[in-house]
């Protein structure tokens, strides 16, 4: 079984002018990522808009992102809803040839019961022909997973994580308190990562590392090698930035900066609109500061 712990990237799906995918700027942002040195890519979460991506686009999006990665890095896909039957017929329905495990967030709009949500997992995990990372993000879900049913799912042999974006550093202390040996307890939380490492966490999947995949390596590294005096100087480099690529809403910030690093242009699809100005104005000054003090 792949390794995830350290730094994962939510990608962002590039789009042109024309609002159609830009495989060009995929397969540069795949290298930019990989040059950075992160650990592993995540193709199609909440980051990657894959809401409003077509079937055939998902699976377009996926197969260029494995043709530049060529097996270097694992791959993540995401295949959440809040349908289960619908998600566990769409394994069918993707090549996964060359993807490592599958990110699947906590159903919304159901707001299923904490009950309800072991049974969607468990049903998910025994179809599945992949492992599971879990994804507790109850800002976008209306429903939080406790940590009593992240532990209660972590026995199952094919749920292998939780990506933990509840912002509650209680809870996720709570579940690392707990948890199976090899279960890892993944961060959500671009701000929260060096407190959830040092509470015992395993990295990052963050949506800040696509613009700067080698700083926020650096930064889960440092941690894991107990080097915390590195790791806030990284922190606090950053971390003005990565409030305001959130200020617009995501991924409109990240790609944003993208565009100011000629990476990929920063076109996003309806009903999320680009960045103002003014905030794009601001995204920029974080952008050479964190160059000026980070190289």
């Amino acid at each position: 079984m792949k390794d995830f712990r350290g730094t994962g990237v939510a990608m962002v799906t590039p789009f042109n002018a024309r609002g159609e995918v830009d495989f060009p700027a995929l397969e540069k942002l795949t290298q930019h990522l990989i040059d950075g040195k992160v650990d592993y890519l995540v193709v199609q979460g909440t980051t990657g808009e894959s809401a409003t991506l077509t079937q055939a686009e998902k699976q377009e999006v996926l197969d260029c992102v494995l043709d530049v990665n060529d097996g270097q890095l694992p791959v993540v896909l995401g295949h959440g809803g809040n349908n289960t039957q619908a998600l566990i017929d769409g394994f069918d329905r993707i090549d996964l040839k060359g993807v490592d495990a599958i990110l699947s967030a906590s159903p919304y709009y159901n707001k299923p019961t904490q009950n309800g949500i072991i049974s969607h997992y468990l049903a998910l995990a025994d179809a599945s022909p992949l492992p599971i990372i879990l994804y507790n993000v109850p800002g976008r879900t209306a429903s939080n997973m406790t940590a009593d049913t992240t532990l209660a799912l972590a026995g199952h042999k094919n749920i292998i994580a939780v990506k933990e974006a509840s912002g509650n550093l209680d809870q996720v202390g709570a579940i690392i308190k707990r948890k199976p040996k090899d279960f890892l307890v993944i961060s959500g939380d671009d701000p929260l990562v060096l407190p959830h490492m040092a509470l015992g966490g395993d990295g990052v999947i963050s949506v800040v590392a696509n613009a700067f995949p080698k700083q926020f390596s650096d930064l889960t590294r440092a941690c894991f090698q107990g080097d915390y005096n590195q790791a806030r100087m990284i922190h606090y480099a950053l971390v003005d930035f990565i409030y305001d690529l959130f200020a617009g809403g995501n991924p409109g910030g990240v790609k944003a900066a993208l565009e100011i690093m000629d990476v990929s242009e920063a076109h996003v699809r309806l009903p999320l609109v680009p960045v103002s100005e003014a905030l794009r104005q601001k995204i920029k000054d974080q952008i050479d500061e964190i160059k000026a003090r980070l190289g």
